[in-house]
């Protein structure tokens, strides 16, 4: 790297810091002004609120990013075109694409650092912030999924007409067995509730069907019988941005054990996915068209194209959520939501680049 590439480099990461400490600081501000009576109401600690906002942070910081990563190249390239030195650049032979180099390279550093955070930090960090949230801010979550299917086995079916979360029972259970066709064992129970200190289910006032063929079943009743199951209380508790508070890995795994168990609304998990990889394309992509919007030096200074980035960079994310809210839907492939922003971005940004005086 040259003198004009730490030059360029300096100016976009110190631009870009600033603008998310400076960001991230206003929102945590204004959220402690909406949810200060819910601190009060429980009587929360100063250290207390301080460290929730520890957490909180780095996750706005992620969220806002690729709105501040446009501001900030455009900030910084607008700068350098109102200062004449883009033209000095280029009038010294310098061609443009040597000029977007260390935009390129610092972008590039933020991909990475952005691709580490949404995989593993931010996951961990949510942990403590949603359940933070779910405790002193939100109301208390009542399971209201009626005639729930689950399958806990390759061959074992579940099914409760209701469920209480508050107490851990389960009212109108069934369990099916099935081989092929064939319905072999069907066990019929009042309610189900869960034991903590066995770690088990017992399902009371229960009624056993044991089909020996076509013809004959055997038939039998109890009034209490533990059972073991591939399910527990902890299935039917608050999913609530469950999908932000789950790592790359853990993402993987949740998304196999519910197709495993005939679970088919995996949309947002696996848009979680999907964006974990697209989301460090969308700071180089995003970095790239600010030096083009803001490369041309303009006679009425900076103040336009920087509006003209806030404008981009809005279209931007309002396309993200649009894409997101259809495919979580059901009405277009994740993968295909979670690429089409970067897909049409990023033709944008060439077309624009063609269009540059250089």
């Amino acid at each position: 790297m040259k003198i004009i590439d730490w030059y360029i480099l300096k100016k976009f990461l110190i631009a870009f810091f600033f603008i998310v400490i400076l960001f991230v600081t206003i929102i945590c501000i204004i959220n402690l002004t909406e949810v200060n009576d819910d601190f009060i109401k429980h009587n929360l600690k100063a250290f207390e609120i301080l460290k929730y906002y520890v957490y909180y942070a780095p996750y706005m910081a992620n969220l806002i990013s690729p709105l501040i990563v446009f501001i900030a190249t455009v900030f910084v390239t607008a700068k350098l075109a109102s200062h004449t030195e883009i033209v000095a650049m280029l009038s010294s032979g310098v061609s443009f694409r040597r000029i977007m180099r260390p935009y390129f390279i610092g972008s590039g550093m933020l991909a990475i650092l952005t691709f580490i955070l949404v995989g593993w930090v931010i996951p961990e960090t949510s942990k403590f912030r949603v359940a933070f949230d779910i405790k002193y801010i939100k109301n208390p979550f009542y399971f209201e999924g009626r005639n729930i299917h689950f399958k806990v086995a390759e061959d074992t079916y579940v099914y409760m007409e209701s469920y209480n979360n508050m107490n851990n029972i389960g009212y109108r259970f069934t369990i099916e067995k099935i081989k092929g066709t064939e319905l072999v064992e069907k066990l019929k129970a009042e309610y189900i509730t869960w034991q903590p200190d066995l770690n088990k289910w017992k399902v009371r006032y229960y009624e056993v069907h044991k089909f020996i063929n076509e013809r004959q079943e055997l038939i039998y009743k109890g009034d209490e019988l533990d059972t073991l199951l591939n399910l527990s209380p902890a299935d039917f508790q608050s999913t609530y941005l469950l999908h932000e508070m789950l790592t790359l890995q853990e993402l993987n795994k949740h998304i196999s054990d519910s197709r495993a168990r005939g679970i088919e609304k995996v949309e947002i998990f696996l848009i979680q996915k999907y964006t974990i990889f697209t989301y460090p394309f969308a700071i180089i992509i995003l970095t790239m068209i600010g030096v083009i919007v803001s490369a041309r030096k303009s006679r009425g200074g900076a103040g336009f194209q920087i509006a003209l980035g806030f404008l981009i960079a809005f279209v931007y994310i309002i396309f993200v959520v649009m894409s997101r809210s259809i495919a979580q839907a059901g009405s277009m492939d994740p993968l295909i939501a979670v690429l089409l922003p970067n897909i049409i971005f990023s033709v944008i940004g060439v077309v624009m680049y063609y269009t540059v005086p250089r």
